[in-house]
């Protein structure tokens, strides 16, 4: 039988969900089950397009939820999981008992894993240092924006090839590779280390790109780097630069895709007002009260720019959102 797994698209965080789940449905349900990946996107309208459910399972993890009868299992734990009419209440009338979902949850990963100990016998601490490097890099939890920037961790190296990465095969192969591979492994392996030494030289580009475009007001950073090309710029760049901003807006446009990024600084010291999840999915978007985003087709770019200023200005505004 066929597994297909469809997780969140270039984060590490989805990536390592993908892994635990797979690692814990060959152990503990189908140890002869071919398995199969698809990344998903979060963008306005329905990320799931028709058919996607093609295996004899199928799961998503660290990603929206859909009515589909054809989905089999289901972790996430982003606020914004439910996007369509009807999905929450569709989730809570559900007795399957393969279907999870923890808003409080800091990763989908170590949620995954905790789910499928308790209820399934699975043991997951031959992954323990991948659940807890998911932990700590979702929910941002860095000792420092220097720790965050200067990539010196080999999950943080592999988190910058995850994220930058444009071959589906070579980030379905980095799932399989954390399933029994260290980190360390993977990123030593020969094709990982060039590809990270040279997005690291490009890293280090960025980061004087980003000191050149940013701008700060009313305690928020913002840059539009659309016209670059560039896609998946470290997010804690501008707070790496800016330390005392509160949050943070940029605008991009790589790959068919116009992307508002939003977020708040992980060091900051101040009181958050605004949940950045449920801003975003005014415009379709999703992710996490602390960090969010929306994707556009390319040739929205100009709606993208309207709806970061729009956000921009709501962050720099003070009032609760």
């Amino acid at each position: 039988m066929q597994l297909k797994v469809c997780y969140h698209d270039n984060c590490f965080d989805g990536l390592a969900s993908a892994a635990v789940f797979t690692r814990f449905f060959l152990e503990r349900i189908q140890p002869d089950a071919q398995v199969v990946y698809q990344g998903l996107a979060h963008r306005g309208g329905n990320s799931f397009t028709p058919g996607i459910f093609s295996g004899d399972v199928n799961a998503v993890v660290d990603f929206r939820y859909n009515q589909s009868p054809k989905l089999d299992w289901f972790f996430d734990h982003h606020v914004s999981a439910f996007q369509e009419e009807g999905d929450e209440a569709h989730y809570r009338a559900d007795t399957s008992g393969k279907k999870f979902w923890d808003p409080k949850a800091k990763s989908c990963t170590k949620f995954l894993a905790r789910i499928a100990k308790e209820q399934f016998g699975f043991d997951p601490s031959p992954l323990q240092e991948l659940i807890d490097w998911a932990e700590l890099i979702d929910s941002a939890q860095f000792p420092s924006a220097q720790a965050a920037v200067e990539l010196k961790e080999p999950a943080l190296r592999l988190m910058t090839v995850i994220e930058a990465e444009k071959d589906p095969a070579v980030l379905h192969g980095l799932i399989q590779q954390m399933q029994h591979e260290s980190l360390d492994e993977i990123v030593r392996t020969p094709a990982i280390q060039a590809k990270f030494e040279k997005l690291f030289a490009a890293h280090q580009n960025n980061v004087e790109l980003i000191r050149e475009r940013a701008t700060t007001e009313g305690g928020v950073v913002f840059y539009d780097i659309a016209d670059t090309g560039l896609g998946n710029i470290n997010k804690f760049i501008p707070y790496y630069l800016h330390p005392s901003c509160h949050y943070g807006v940029n605008v991009t446009c790589a790959n068919d895709r116009a992307k508002v990024s939003i977020g708040t600084n992980p060091w900051g010291k101040f009181e958050r007002t605004h949940d950045l999840a449920k801003m975003a999915e005014k415009f379709g978007g999703g992710g996490h009260p602390v960090v969010a985003a929306i994707s556009f087709p390319a040739d929205q770019l100009d709606r993208a720019r309207e709806v970061a200023a729009e956000l921009a200005q709501t962050l720099r505004g003070g009032e609760a959102a």
